[in-house]
């Protein structure tokens, strides 16, 4: 290790901060000793006594860092679970001052920024030069994309000390992996250090590489400059490509496409950055495929290289377009990337856009797909490639997710972070481009990338050049749809001819304050085009004849509205108008000039109904819409009858928070309980949710009410001790905060019946510790507050509840033996050995537990008290093994010991273990797809 002091001077302010450092990684260890000195210029008018520097590398070093939590927000655990020497830290040695005084230091809450305290003043022009000696232990990759790999690879971003802004206000911001450190803009020197038998690559400017017995070491420099990026590999993969405005690094390829025709459209790509941005003022673009990973086209794009769907040329062309326009933007124009992020995902997506538009007009989405039989049917087979902005954004929208643009980074949910937002940002500026110019828009991004590229830059800046660009009023761009996350949605209420013209009336449906395009179409053919502006609700107007038959807002969709399904009126007459209905197979993009019905084979199973199969029948289109219908008739192979499901759904959203949705829907169902007897229910339900301003939060509440009506029809044979129909009204509040580290569930259950009243709470509690155990509680008391039935069909149950309300996807729900009678849903009592008298006609109160030994190996005991009417109540209990492989999905509980005694030592203990499996492929996808929404 290099020794190292703090040096404290004072010298002439210049422009930048300059660093200069000397790295040396250590191979054995992964761990970068570093001594840096930093010369901190105070550019600013105030006086400062503290610096702060962000220190991101530490964010890998415990389980309560900000990089954790995130983790944790996204249903990701392996930071958490991470052993001592799999995580990453920062020990910083020395601190002394010009003098050797020490200078203290410390962490601030968020962990990964230090605060250094001066010993005396900066004043505003002045700068300070201090050597800091540290070690940097370098976390693995398979937290983030960063740290090393176990092929001897090393990934290293935000790896060493770099300033913290001052702007008036120190800018603080934690790891969150979210690719937006927010530093000053340093001139950089780096001695970087490193075993032999690596090639280095990085974002800075490479000099000669020295190599010595014990390694290799390189002169990195980097002037103007946020961070430096090093990719160590075993393999030099990078090809260099000296182009007329640039050169370029890159290992960036596509399969079947050679290397000439590669040049080419490096060639291409960079002349249209650089016609639409200006001179790169470095020396070397960066453009690799590790950051192409980082973030990719998403969609259909991330297929299996083996049906990618595009022409090679096109994908080529794009993928290097991204990553080559996201390097461009990063390393030069240099706003918050925290707190104005949507500026460089603006330009870049719109740059984006563009050029699919110029070079690629006819490109559809699915690509060569669209073209088969069987395919090009569907709707999203017809739509053009960029048309995937607007959808996809729409996903997000459609769920009433969607955030404002100026949402700051750490607040976004994950697929708004990722892709909603990115593209709603460019389809902005596209946006923009139809109503004042393409030329407008063109010359704005290019005038205020030249005037402030490699400086400090705010958001209002583009604004103001925007709105320099054009005479018309823009400020609805920034008001309305950059900073508000109010939906877009107009319609054309009624239309009416006269001899030579056309009188409108448009609704603003949301009341966002925007322009809206209308299209007179004839046939396929635009004959007409207008824009409407300062509609706030409804509007009429009168256009002049020009051979239309059809009116259409918003029919090129370069504005992201909610619905287009009511955007048009034929001018042919009342029957015209009405869309004609479409049978399609398989789920498909929303037409809005069809009325689409889905059908799709489905099929299910229990053990009296056998197998299932059935067509599926729905209007449910790949967005979310407000009113659905779902019926899928099916045919039992055992019990040789129809069976199957249906429902109606209507879903209101409100609001983003507090009060937010509202969910109206009546359903049934028929399928078999045992050999020749069917059930048959019937259900109205109503239900409300609440969730909190921090869209982040898991935590929801939901109140609802469900009348639920079962009609049995009994095979002679059975003597039920029930009436085979009856009829329970349900009202259950849910009260939830579902995480991966910290799990909270409640909720109190009111059921009345003809027969019955009873009710109910249920308690779940789950903690992840730091020492990597878990512990799993759940309190489960219920009571009767009327009860004249003569059987246990309605009572509580400690182990298998009897469902008679049908909502538990029991296999064989009326089997006492066998393995489907193994089968547990854990409820009510929760119990997993099977006890003697197991109902409750009175009251029950239970307590479930369990904490793991050994990964997913656990123990487990529960408790309770049940009680029967005319009988005193009764203490029960049981233990044993739980092997929790897929927490709620797929578990195995081995009995020990209980109110049977050692269940263990007893004969047939293969028929008490018991099993949780969840087969339906909705709950199972949602344990994938939960951390984007």
């Amino acid at each position: 290790m290099l020794a190292c002091a703090l040096l404290f001077c004072t010298g002439k302010a210049v422009a930048q901060h300059i660093n200069r450092l000397t790295a040396n990684l250590d191979g054995e260890t992964k761990e970068l000793n570093i001594n840096q000195k930093f010369t901190y210029v105070n550019s600013s008018a105030d006086t400062l006594n503290t610096l702060y520097f962000n220190d991101w590398a530490h964010a890998y070093s415990d389980k309560n860092t900000g990089l954790a939590k995130r983790f944790a927000e996204e249903f990701k655990k392996s930071l958490h679970l991470a052993k001592d020497d799999e995580r990453g830290y920062t020990k910083i040695k020395t601190a002394v001052d010009n003098y050797y005084q020490r200078l203290d230091w410390d962490r601030t809450n968020v962990k990964d920024i230090i605060r250094i305290i001066l010993n005396r003043p900066l004043e505003p022009k002045d700068s300070m030069t201090f050597y800091i000696n540290y070690t940097v232990k370098l976390p693995p990759n398979k937290y983030t994309a960063y740290g090393y790999s176990s092929k001897n690879g090393y990934f290293l971003k935000d790896w060493y000390l770099t300033p913290a802004v001052y702007n008036g206000k120190w800018q603080l911001y934690s790891n969150k992996n979210l690719e937006d450190l927010y530093t000053g803009i340093t001139n950089t020197t780096i001695n970087f250090i490193y075993p032999k038998d690596l090639y280095l690559t990085s974002n800075f400017v490479q000099g000669a590489t020295s190599k010595f017995p014990q390694g290799q070491s390189t002169i990195l420099k980097g002037e103007n400059r946020k961070s430096c990026e090093i990719v160590l590999q075993s393999d030099q993969n990078l090809s260099k490509h000296i182009t007329k405005h640039v050169v370029v690094l890159t290992d960036i390829e596509t399969t079947k496409y050679d290397d000439i025709s590669q040049n080419i459209s490096i060639e291409r790509t960079m002349a249209y950055i650089h016609e639409n941005l200006g001179e790169y003022p470095h020396k070397e673009l960066l453009v690799s495929t590790f950051d192409y990973n980082k973030d990719p086209l998403y969609g259909i794009n991330q297929l299996p290289s083996f049906i990618r769907p595009y022409e090679p040329q096109f994908q080529f062309e794009l993928k290097f377009l991204k990553t080559a326009l996201r390097k461009f933007l990063e390393e030069t124009l240099f706003t918050n990337p925290r707190k104005e992020k949507w500026v460089n995902d603006a330009i870049l997506n719109y740059l984006m856009i563009k050029y699919v538009d110029q070079h690629y007009p006819g490109q559809k989405l699915l690509g060569k797909l669209s073209k088969i039989w069987g395919v090009r049917s569907f709707h999203l087979a017809q739509m053009d490639f960029n048309e995937q902005y607007p959808f996809l954004y729409m996903f997000s929208a459609r769920k009433n997710l969607d955030q404002s643009l100026i949402t700051p980074n750490d607040s976004l949910l994950y697929f708004n972070q990722k892709v909603a937002n990115r593209y709603k940002a460019g389809l902005g500026l596209a946006y923009l481009a139809a109503y004042i110019g393409e030329e407008n828009v063109g010359n704005s991004i290019k005038q205020f990338y030249q005037k402030n590229k490699l400086k400090e830059v705010e958001a209002s800046e583009f604004i103001s050049t925007l709105n320099a660009s054009t005479q018309k009023n823009i400020g609805w761009f920034f008001n309305e749809y950059v900073s508000s996350d109010n939906q877009i949605d107009f319609k054309i209420k009624k239309v009416k001819k006269k001899e030579d013209s056309i009188t409108v009336t448009i609704k603003n449906k949301t009341g966002t304050n925007i322009p809206i395009s209308m299209f007179g179409v004839k046939k396929d053919s635009v004959v007409s085009k207008y824009w409407f502006s300062n509609i706030k609700d409804i509007d009429t107007f009168t256009i002049p004849k020009n051979g239309e038959d059809r009116l259409v807002l918003n029919y090129d969709q370069k504005i992201p509205e909610f619905n287009q399904r009511d955007n048009w009126k034929t001018l042919n007459g009342f029957f015209s108008s009405n869309k004609k209905l479409k049978f399609q197979f398989l789920k498909d993009s929303e037409n809005p000039y069809r009325n689409q019905i889905f059908y799709m084979p489905v099929a299910g199973f229990n053990i009296y109904d056998g197998l299932t199969p059935g067509l599926r029948l729905t209007n449910k289109t790949l967005l979310q819409r407000p009113f659905l219908f779902d019926f899928a008739p099916s045919y039992a192979m055992k019990e040789k009858s129809f069976v199957g499901y249906g429902s109606f759904r209507y879903q209101k959203y409100h609001a983003k928070t507090g009060f937010y949705v509202s969910n109206y829907s009546i359903g049934g169902s028929t399928f078999h309980f045992q050999t020749n007897s069917r059930y048959s229910t019937i259900t109205p339900a109503v239900s409300f949710g609440w969730r909190p301003d921090d869209l982040l939060s898991n935590k929801r509440e939901f109140l609802s009410f469900r009348y639920v009506n079962v009609l049995r029809d009994i095979d002679e044979n059975l003597d039920l001790e029930t009436d085979p129909d009856y009829s329970v009204l349900n009202a259950r509040y849910i009260n939830s905060n579902i995480g991966i580290i910290d799990y909270s569930s409640w909720f109190i259950d009111a059921q009345h019946s003809s027969n019955f009243s009873k009710v109910s709470f249920n308690y779940e509690f789950r903690k992840l510790f730091e020492n990597n155990r878990q512990l799993n509680l759940r309190f489960f008391a219920g009571k009767f507050l009327r009860n004249k039935t003569d059987s246990d069909f309605f009572s509580f149950a400690l182990d298998r509840p009897t469902d008679y309300l049908f909502d538990y996807g029991y296999l064989g729900r009326s089997e006492d033996t066998g393995i489907y009678s193994q089968q547990i849903i854990i409820a009510e009592g929760g119990f997993k050995s099977k006890l003697r008298n197991p109902f409750a006609d009175d009251w029950m109160a239970t307590a479930n537990a369990s904490f793991n030994v050994w990964r997913w190996i656990e123990l487990y005991g529960d408790i309770g008290f049940m009680k029967n009417k005319g009988e005193k109540k009764r203490f029960v209990y049981d233990s044993g093994v739980r092997l929790n492989l897929v927490t709620d999905y797929f578990e195995l509980y081995f009995p020990l010991h209980s109110n049977n005694g050692w269940e263990i030592s007893q004969p047939n203990y293969d028929e008490k273990i018991r099993f949780i499996v969840t087969l339906s492929p909705k709950v199972l996808t949602g344990l994938f797809t939960r951390k984007w929404f």
